[in-house]
């Protein structure tokens, strides 16, 4: 009987220490390895987050294993020589952040492992031919190395896809923190070859949490709109580089896949991290009509909708090229589809066959129009509408996805109060934390 009620004590005790070691705040989690990363940014495009969120990852570049720096601008002029330039300035740094912690990688290793990816989206199959960027992945990916890599996508999927394409043999290897929202738009094609061929994958599609981590720029205080006077400025070379972007103003919406390595375990998406905490899919939002739409048809805020639709038959020379002929080229772009004032391929798939798609990022009615320079043309004006929750209603047409496949929390308490963004206040709850820490180590600097 006293050794049923030891026995019973000692199981309770345990079974309270891995519940509390769930319920571990993020910052009290701590590795006994560093994670294995790879970064594939648009830095030098045309939003500046990139630029602040890079000064974020040098700074805590002794944390990582930081295998591959990859340039993928999906959309804008960004380019690997924006990386070095900023791997430059902290260079200059590095004799201070030397006095204050230990594990800093090299300058010279940094900008051997800076690689340049494709420019611009990829065409309608989701692939065309290696960069030097796709080929450092797959050479990352193929490492002798018991722990995963993680590949932190700050922008287009379109070196992560073809990398997948050319070694699909990685793809148990790899892990994707994908910040997703406007970069689906850019990398359409891309997203969608990986979730059509590779829908095992370990994956978090990051569409909105990643939101709770932007600055309030109403708010003055320090941790927001007055984070550069009070903690960046004075902090050697990176911190007055800093004041480049929005005039110091910290937006840092990639930033958030820092933090989920940096915090918590990142094996397991669920738990709560400095980045934010995800739950499974089953399925990804997709829409198909063959018809124009109309404001009384739905479809998912990040999720995809596509028209099908017939018109003339496209010759070239004396036969008509279909479409499983084609080169994974550009070919098939053939017209337009504006959607808020940007514009989007309309491709032809063969015999008077087209389709054109989008990826929904604002809520409520979206006006749209198809068009292209071909006679006959089936011109097409319309609406759809938006509804703010991912992924939502589900539908024959979605993508099925596995088990490994991770999105923001439907929860709606957790919806940012701002901007109603899904998730955000998983992340939004840890901001003042990371920026006292963030702060902590531009102060190395005075």
């Amino acid at each position: 009987m006293k050794f049923s009620i030891v026995k019973y004590c000692i199981a309770a005790i345990l079974s309270f220490s891995v519940s509390a070691a769930m319920a571990l705040e993020p910052n009290q989690i701590h590795q006994k390895q560093k994670y294995r990363i790879l970064i594939s940014t648009d830095i030098g495009g045309t939003d500046p987050d990139d630029n602040q969120s890079f000064m974020h990852y040098l700074l805590y570049s002794n944390e990582f294993d930081c295998e591959g720096l990859v340039s993928s601008p999906s959309y804008g002029d960004g380019s690997a020589a924006e990386m070095i330039r900023m791997i430059g300035l902290y260079e200059k740094d590095l004799p201070v952040l030397c006095q204050h912690a230990e594990g800093w990688p090299t300058a010279d290793y940094l900008r051997s492992i800076a690689k340049q990816g494709r420019h611009g989206a990829a065409p309608m199959c989701g692939y065309s031919t290696a960069t030097e960027g796709s080929e450092w992945i797959v050479k990352c990916a193929q490492r002798d190395d018991e722990r995963p890599l993680y590949v932190l996508v700050w922008g287009g999927l379109d070196d992560v896809a073809q990398a997948l394409h050319d070694a699909p043999q990685i793809a148990n290897k790899v892990r994707i923190h994908w910040i997703g929202g406007p970069n689906k738009k850019w990398s359409l094609p891309s997203y969608c070859y990986i979730v059509t061929h590779f829908p095992n994958i370990w994956f978090i599609e990051n569409n909105e949490s990643y939101r709770g981590f932007i600055a309030n720029y109403k708010n003055k205080d320090k941790h927001h709109a007055g984070f550069y006077e009070y903690y960046v400025k004075g902090a050697g070379n990176l911190g007055a580089d800093f004041y480049n972007y929005k005039e110091g103003l910290p937006k840092l919406g990639d930033t958030p896949t820092l933090l989920y390595m940096m915090h918590g375990d990142a094996s397991v998406p669920e738990r709560e991290s400095w980045g934010g905490s995800f739950e499974k899919i089953q399925y990804s939002s997709r829409v198909v009509f063959d018809r124009p739409t109309t404001a009384s048809d739905t479809i998912q805020r990040d999720g995809i909708i596509e028209w099908h639709f017939k018109g003339p038959k496209i010759k070239k020379g004396k036969f008509e090229v279909m479409h499983e002929k084609w080169s994974s080229g550009a070919d098939n772009e053939v017209g337009l589809l504006t959607v808020d004032k940007q514009k989007w391929p309309v491709y032809y798939l063969g015999k008077g066959k087209y389709m054109c798609r989008y990826a929904t990022y604002k809520n409520g009615v979206i006006n749209y129009s198809i068009d292209a320079p071909i006679k006959g043309f089936p011109k097409q004006e319309g609406q759809f509408f938006v509804e703010n929750v991912f992924p939502g209603k589900h539908r024959s047409t979605d993508y099925k996805l596995g088990t490994s496949w991770w999105s923001d929390r439907i929860d709606s308490t957790l919806y940012s109060d701002r901007e109603k963004c899904q998730g955000a206040k998983t992340v939004e709850k840890w901001r003042d934390e990371v920026m006292e820490d963030w702060g902590a180590r531009c102060a190395w600097f005075r």
